[in-house]
């Protein structure tokens, strides 16, 4: 039994650990543990998986479109296309992706939803923006360490024989996801709106039709989870935090 801190009862513990993820939450940034090669050929090896499972799309209107879109907003970025591989995938679902190395999908729902280019321009400027800021870097960095953390506590735990140490340690992980992870997840995706928004500024579209973009998904919405515990803002939050956004363009 671990002698250093004899008095550390169940209930002082959980105290001490429960104020970690608050902690953590308070830092500015994640540092990263994944490198960008890494993360390319992790982005390579998923959407093969998603080429092999998701059949792309037989509607050359909508990857027109798509490309049309993509190679203003890329350009508007800075960014050579080259190398990039963006695709209108056969789903219903209203969404898209982004993945490491250049890789972007999107399902034939969100052109439902996504009626002219400029809110497509929305689309596609949003998942530009999460790659422009390395946002799954993130993501992937602060996964690691939150897995190494909580291996970490839970060796420490039994080591001290404290009575429920394995529940203790699966109580933190929830902790750390609600209190950093998902949060996180949300100041991501408000970024990547600004910095969607300003790039389809610069491409010549039309940043105001994001607000329409995001009413009618809202509209089309149902049985969303609660806000505190979504990866992403609700469509409420996301148009007020739009329009705060344009006010500065």
């Amino acid at each position: 039994m671990c002698t250093a801190c004899p008095s550390l009862s169940r209930r002082r513990f959980l105290a001490l650990t429960a104020s970690a993820p608050v902690a953590l939450s308070g830092c500015d940034s994640m540092p990263n543990l994944v490198s960008d090669a890494q993360a390319a050929a992790m982005g390579e090896e998923a959407w093969a998986q998603i080429l092999d499972t998701t059949p792309a799309s037989g509607n050359r209107a909508y990857q027109a479109a798509l490309d049309r879109v993509s190679l203003r907003l890329l350009d508007a970025a800075g960014t050579s296309s080259a190398g990039w591989e963006i695709r209108v995938f056969d789903d219903p679902q209203a969404n898209a992706f982004a993945l490491p190395g250049g890789k972007i999908g999107v399902y034939e729902g969100m052109f439902d939803v996504a009626r002219t280019e400029d809110q497509l321009a929305a689309i596609v400027g949003h998942e530009i923006g999460h790659l422009s800021a390395e946002h799954a870097q993130q993501r992937m960095s602060a996964q690691i360490a939150k897995s190494a953390g909580i291996r970490v506590v839970a060796f420490f735990l039994n080591m001290g024989e404290i009575e429920f140490a394995n529940e203790i340690a699966a109580a933190m992980g929830l902790g750390v996801e609600v209190g950093l992870l998902l949060p996180f997840s949300r100041e991501q995706e408000l970024e990547a709106d600004a910095l969607g928004l300003r790039t389809m500024a610069e491409a010549g579209f039309d940043p105001r039709q994001a607000v329409t973009l995001w009413e009618r998904m809202q509209a089309a919405s149902t049985g969303r989870p609660p806000a505190f515990l979504a990866t992403h803002p609700t469509p409420q939050s996301r148009i007020r935090e739009i329009e705060e956004i344009l006010a500065t363009l």
